[in-house]
């Protein structure tokens, strides 16, 4: 008599072949980018170059409005084509960091939402990240292991078989 046996955790074969067909896709893709705010200048240049190239390859890229990584990412596919970037807000423009403003008037696919604004920026953010995944073919986050909210993101990512690539800051 054979018997079977469960083993948890483990992939189904199904979503490993999807995985693999998105990888080897040839056709565009849609990034979504998404990290910390406190990231050193050195990796942000890096985040930016990243940017850039995948949208000089003629990806979309979809990101937050936050400084650190999403300003980075804002910054490089602005280079590469301004029309290939989106920028979904958690909040109203109004309600994000003046440092990040200048730059994200003149993002030309930015969605607002201010709807949100009387939220926490935790939880506004944690709504916005969702609609951000639902969007995207790959997901790529830059966090630290602390990073509750990032990391939340990546498994809700992975729970709706996205391909995700995190990268840990720390």
């Amino acid at each position: 008599m054979t018997q079977s046996v469960n083993i948890p955790n483990l992939p189904k074969i199904d979503d490993f072949l999807q995985e693999l067909a998105t990888i080897q896709q040839k056709s565009s893709k849609r990034y979504a980018i998404l990290g910390s705010r406190h990231v050193p200048l050195t990796h942000q240049h890096l985040i930016e170059l990243l940017s850039y190239a995948l949208v000089l390859a003629g990806n979309s890229v979809i990101t937050s409005g936050a400084i650190g990584t999403n300003l980075a990412i804002i910054r490089g596919a602005m280079r590469a084509n301004p029309d290939l970037l989106t920028v979904i807000l958690p909040q109203s423009l109004n309600r994000q960091p003046a440092e990040s403003r200048e730059q994200l008037e003149n993002v030309m696919h930015l969605i607002e939402h201010s709807e949100n604004d009387g939220l926490s920026l935790g939880d506004a953010s944690i709504l916005c990240n969702q609609e951000i995944i639902s969007k995207c073919q790959h997901l790529i986050c830059f966090a630290y292991h602390d990073s509750y909210t990032l990391l939340t993101t990546c498994q809700d990512a992975e729970e709706q078989r996205k391909v995700t690539t995190l990268f840990y800051l720390d």
